[in-house]
Order: structure tokens, then sequence, then C-alpha cells
């Protein structure tokens, strides 16, 4: 019996865990002492290994770090006139910078979503007419309401609201397109975020095509340019520290793409290009009459490339809300921000964010958020940035995970825990 180097290890860990990709720590453990019975290796060690080393870089196609790229033609000023984009590499991504010195306390910019997936509390009274089905703010009473759907609860604050609805309403009305409620109450029933936000993306980007070429052309550069990486992406090259990496649940993801295409009147994957519509889908359906240009129609509906990392693609961009915003998603995360997002419009556009200076900033300098709660330890930190596809990498992280070492995982909850991880389709 030998005891192999740490590079070894490593490299043996990284081909078992792109092998079986499902598999926790236990089990991946008992699969590295059957492929390698000549090697001594603690779960310990092993689990060391795993805590201290980045995803591999080179993985083909698909880069094991989120891909994002710049939106053509955005035109910042909308926005603010103090900030720039800057597209630093491939790996780190685009960045907004300071074009003058802004001071603390002062609000940089606002900004309205480009959709919104809101927490499930909210959710539950946009259904029930509590609150704006656009912009999410809630109603003291019921006759705050200015307009409503004629064809389900929905209710508005207002003409602008209801208007400003019809980018995406009208494919996930009840009423409407009735195709769309299976979905709606199955991905409620599992508070499956990142499919709320894919499915309102999709909605607009569709009813963005019955508009016309300028219109789906705009949306489409905003939606692509979101960060990017795809759920089997996810699951391969996530190695959390301190907690065992729920294993991905593809049983549960291919339900949702199934139910994902009859809502939007594509052919589920193992249904043929001949499926029939009903007389209830037929009606929405003519709205839907132009096709949609390939790239964008592939980038949707197709299971792999498509779907799994549009999945991916919201998880990674949705604001603690649960909006999608165009100008926000440019904003990178260090565990030391020097800005923070609020939303401070609660009595009338609740869905509406304030990006504020934490501190002076000056020209030149990166806007930096923070992804997870500051206030946590690395132990607590690293784990869940994980999530987001790096290793934190600032100096906060650098200092703090010189000697920090994962906590022991109690033996054989690794796999429960993927387990009940993976019933909500997460990653």
């Amino acid at each position: 019996m030998a005891s192999p180097s740490d590079d070894e290890l490593r490299d043996a860990l990284i081909e078992l865990k792109a092998a079986h990709p499902t598999l926790g720590i236990p089990k991946l453990h008992a699969r590295l002492r059957t492929d390698f019975p000549a090697w001594t290796v603690s779960e310990k060690r092993m689990r060391r290994i795993l805590a201290t080393f980045a995803p591999p870089k080179d993985t083909g196609t698909v880069p094991p770090y989120p891909s994002s790229q710049l939106v053509e033609g955005l035109d910042i000023t909308q926005w603010t006139p103090r900030v720039d984009v800057r597209f630093f590499d491939k790996k780190k991504g685009k960045g907004l910078v300071a074009k003058e010195k802004i001071t603390t306390g002062e609000t940089i910019w606002v900004e309205d979503p480009f959709v919104i997936a809101p927490e499930w509390e909210i959710y539950d009274k946009q259904r029930d007419g509590q609150a704006c089905s656009q912009c999410t703010t809630l109603f003291a009473h019921p006759s705050d309401a200015r307009a409503r759907c004629a064809h389900c609860p929905a209710a508005f604050c207002n003409t602008l609201c209801r208007k400003r609805a019809d980018k995406t309403h009208p494919l996930l009305c009840s009423g409407q397109n009735p195709p769309s409620i299976a979905l709606l109450r199955w991905m409620r029933s599992k508070e499956w975020l990142a499919l709320h936000a894919l499915t309102q993306c999709t909605a607009r980007l569709l009813l963005a095509n019955a508009a016309g070429e300028a219109a789906l052309t705009a949306d489409w550069h905003v939606v692509r340019s979101f960060a990017a990486l795809g759920m089997e992406e996810r699951a391969r090259y996530s190695f959390r520290s301190g907690t065992c990496h729920p294993a991905p649940d593809r049983e549960t993801w291919k339900t949702a793409f199934d139910m994902f295409c009859h809502t939007f009147h594509r052919p589920r994957h193992e249904e043929g290009a001949n499926t029939k519509l009903t007389g209830e889908e037929k009606r929405i359906a003519t709205v839907l009459r132009k096709p949609l240009p390939a790239e964008i129609e592939k980038a949707l509906f197709d299971y792999e490339t498509g779907f799994l990392r549009g999945l991916g693609r919201m998880s990674l961009n949705l604001e603690a809300h649960g909006g999608l915003y165009t100008l926000h998603s440019h904003l990178n995360h260090t565990c030391e921000p020097n800005v923070s997002v609020r939303h401070l419009d609660q009595r009338r556009a609740l869905a509406r964010i304030t990006v504020k200076a934490l501190v002076n900033i000056e020209p030149g300098q990166e806007l930096l958020i923070t992804y997870v709660n500051p206030a946590a330890g690395y132990g607590e930190r690293r784990p869940a940035l994980e999530a987001w596809g790096f290793i934190c990498q600032c100096p906060r992280c650098v200092e703090e995970g010189r000697d920090w070492k994962p906590p022991e995982e109690p033996e054989g909850l690794g796999d429960l825990a993927s387990e009940l991880k993976a019933g909500l389709g997460l990653m």
C-alpha cells in the first residue's frame, strides 16, 4: 500500500468527479479505493484536497467558471453617466468602474428589473391580486390596484405597470395561456426561483419576437450577456468545502423541461415535432406563429445547451429580491464591498433597486457588491461563493484562508444532504 502525492490525488479526484458527478463524499471515497486499491487515502485527506484546489481550467468548449459578454449597443447613460463597463478577461468577465469620484452615501443609479421572479411570499400575493404583478409592490387594500387583467386575478399599481406587463404576462396568464398553470404550480411547490426567472425571460423573448425584430434583438442582447454556467458544469466542477456537493437531480430537470416546453408550445424532448396543440393552446400559439431565429430557439429550447444553461444563468444573476437587472448584472463580488443594492421605493415600485456607495470610490476603481453575508466567517463564505462558480480571491479571503481548514462532516450525512437538496433541482 502506498500514499499518493497531493498532485496525484488531486488529478485522480478530478477524473473521478468528472466521471461520477452525482457521487457524494463518502461514495466518492469508496470509489477512489476501488479504482486505486494500492493507495492508502483517508476520507479526511480527500476532503482536504477537494477543499483546497480550484476547479480545472481546461474543460473543452464550456469553461468551468461563468462566462459573460457585454451587451451590444448598451447605453449606460439611461441609468447613470458616472460609471463605465469594462471587460476584464474571460475568467472574470465584465464589470463596472467609476468614471468620476463617488462619495460615501451617494446614489449611483436607480434601475427597474428586466424581469422579476420575486420571493415566494410576494409571488403568492401577486397570484391572489394582493401585490402588483409587474413591480411587486404590496397593496394595503385591494382597492389600491388601479388596473387588472381581464383573464386572471393579476392586479397592477396603475395602467403603466399594466402596459409594461404585456412584455411577459400574456404567456404566463392562466386565462390566456392555460398550459402555464401546471408549470407555475409545480415551480411554486418546488420553490425553484431560477426556473421562475427563466420562464419570465423566455416569455419576454417570445413576445418580443412577436413584436418585431428590433424588440427581440434588444432583449436577446441583454439575456445572452448575463453570466452563465450550466447545471451540469456546476455539478461537475463545484467542489464545496465543508459540505457535500448536492447530487444533480436530472429527473427533476427533465420534468421541468417538459412542462417548460409545453407552456411555450414547443415539442417536449421525448416527443416529435408533430405534437398537436389543444384548442386552448392554439389561441396563444397564434401570437407565437412567427418563428424565433435558430440561435435563440436553440438557446432556449435545446435541453442541455439551452435549458440547463439557462437555469444556471438565472441562478447566477438573480438579485436577492428575485429580479434580473441589466446594469446590476455587471457588478462583481468582493467580501469587502464598496456599493450596496437596496429597495428604497417600497410604496410605489418595490422591484426597483437603488445602488449606493458604501465608501468613497475613486475614478477607475471597480464597483463591487457582496454575493454573501460579509459578516460571515471564511468557512461560511467560501462554500456559498462556490455555488456561483468561483473561489473568491479578494484580499480578505486570501488573508483569512491561509490557515483555514474545512470542518469535519459526520460520516453518512453528506449523501443525505445531497438527496434533500437535489429534491429542489438546485445546485
